[in-house]
């Protein structure tokens, strides 16, 4: 029954989706304006831009950047949401300090990167960890906070060390949260690597649409934007793979109160 439900899941998006590229290939094939082209053109410059050309030196540096950025807040994020997890007292005197800190918008942060890090990749990274961290403290703490206080007690009584406590009861518990975290946070970070590759970069995918839009090279931006959903959807139904995996406890449980 699970297995035939998947199959009709996957069958009905992908129907949708052709539905969709079906309705936009016909609507775009009469003139529509300078802003829109017909998808055999979007089509057309995807593949010259992204299989051959401009692969190497726009996809694998904001590939990398990204990388980097999520990598660097998954650690901080899980580290920082452990700690404040654990320890009340810590939690209320971090708490101000990280509600005004995850209040900043990202977009205002963008200047004071630039400051300080300059136009390199380095700017990139470290906006996107600092963002992006956020969202992954905030659940981790509450993950590490909601635990249920007697499996805490009875871990406590087999006289277990910190890092036992933390390696074989809070991080199994905590790890639903943290992938939610983590998905809330992939978005933030193609979306802040987008706007940071258009405000000040020399390279990426953001400075290839910003240029394209520039030079009303219209095939190519709408080429660029493309392949950015198409880096979104990826990297949302790979942590849906990665989460179904880790979690797979979790969700049977769902499954068997339903």
């Amino acid at each position: 029954m699970r297995f035939a439900r998947r199959y009709s899941d996957l069958i009905l998006e992908i129907a949708a989706t052709a539905a969709l590229l079906a309705g936009a290939w016909v609507y775009l094939a009469g003139d529509r304006g300078y802003a829109w082209v017909s998808v055999p053109e979007m089509l057309g410059a995807f593949k010259d831009a992204w299989l051959f050309d401009r692969f190497s030196s726009d996809v694998v540096p904001s590939l990398s950047r990204l990388a980097l950025g999520f990598g660097v807040a998954v650690l901080l994020g899980i580290a920082v949401g452990v700690a404040l997890g654990m320890s009340r007292v810590i939690r209320m005197l971090a708490l101000p300090v990280v509600s005004f800190l995850r209040a900043v918008p990202a977009v205002a942060l963008l200047p004071l990167s630039i400051v300080l890090f300059g136009i390199d990749s380095a700017q990139k990274v470290a906006v996107i960890a600092f963002v992006c961290s956020w969202p992954i403290v905030l659940n981790t703490a509450d993950g590490v906070a909601s635990l249920d206080s007697t499996m805490l007690m009875t871990a406590r009584s087999y006289r277990l060390s910190r890092l036992e406590l933390i390696r074989y009861v809070i991080a199994p518990g905590i790890v639903p949260r943290v992938f939610t975290g983590m998905r809330v946070s992939i978005s933030l970070a193609v979306l802040l690597l987008v706007t940071s590759e258009m405000v000040a970069a020399t390279s990426g995918i953001g400075f290839f649409v910003w240029q394209a839009q520039l030079t009303f090279s219209i095939a190519d931006m709408w080429a660029g934007i493309i392949l950015l959903g198409l880096l979104g959807y990826t990297l949302n139904g790979a942590f849906l793979l990665l989460e179904k995996r880790f979690c797979r406890w979790n969700t049977e449980m769902k499954g068997n109160r339903s």
